[in-house]
């Protein structure tokens, strides 16, 4: 989702707020505001690793190919190494989703457990981190005082303002899932690397790098333009950069093989 119209409904909220809005009223619509932020924010992340295993997959093997094509002008290595380069691919991100997730998992784990350690063994020192937090925030005096006191008096909301104003480990490192990453990846980038592939079961090889190319570069340009529609960004510009990168690999890839089929 475009963050612009979150922009414009929390002006509209602060001028009807100016307006004599109640105070109910804006807490209603400010819980609402919370809320979509918080369903967005899981679905965020999805769409950030299903781009990243689409658009490799996508660029990696469209080089590949058009570089096999450039030296051999051969049908049946096309398939073979597009093919192999596929599932090379596929499992490589995977694997590498799995890790990352696992490391941003192990690290929250390990920074939460001594986070807890320490509210235990040294409760006074952690209190007066909580102090200088809020007091870097522009708290002072008795406001200060009270918010020290209401987050401390709960260990719950304790460790939680220490993993994420101290620490800065958010809900994504929270929900940090290797399995379900891994899957989400691996199977984006499966899909993404059978794009540049499908011209060449059907079509002679020239036309079929041509297909492969014009193929390639409109489904990462669609993926770039929705990206920006979901997220943030001018969706031509977004998209035109993907298409681009399409395009460079292409090139790159057609360039090394038309070479490598000279010597």
């Amino acid at each position: 989702m475009d963050p612009k119209p979150d922009g414009e409904r929390l002006s509209k909220l602060a001028g009807l707020i100016e307006k004599g809005m109640s105070r109910s009223r804006a807490s209603k619509l400010a819980t609402r505001e919370l809320e979509e932020h918080a369903q967005r924010s899981p679905s965020g992340s999805l769409l950030r690793q299903v781009i990243l295993g689409g658009q490799d997959g996508v660029v990696n093997v469209l080089g590949l190919v058009l570089g096999v094509a450039s030296a051999t002008n051969d049908a049946r290595l096309i398939l073979i190494s597009g093919l192999a380069g596929t599932f090379a691919e596929s499992i490589s991100m995977a694997a590498v989703a799995y890790t990352s997730a696992r490391a941003t998992q192990d690290n929250y784990v390990s920074e939460r457990e001594r986070e807890k350690w320490e509210m235990e063994n040294a409760p006074d020192i952690e209190r007066e981190e909580v102090r200088l937090i809020y007091m870097k925030k522009g708290f002072q005096g008795r406001t200060l005082d009270g918010i020290v006191k209401k987050i401390t008096s709960d260990k719950k909301t304790w460790l939680d303002a220490m993993l994420t104003d101290e620490l800065g480990l958010g809900e994504e490192a929270k929900r940090a899932n290797p399995v379900r990453e891994a899957a989400v990846v691996g199977f984006a980038s499966l899909g993404g690397s059978f794009i540049p592939i499908l011209p060449f079961f059907f079509l002679p090889v020239w036309e079929g790098m041509l297909a492969a190319l014009a193929l390639a570069t409109a489904v990462l340009f669609g993926a770039g333009y929705k990206k920006a529609q979901l997220t943030i960004g001018k969706p031509w510009k977004s998209g035109t950069e993907m298409a681009f990168v399409g395009i460079a690999a292409a090139i790159a890839g057609y360039a090394i093989g038309a070479l490598l089929g000279k010597i």
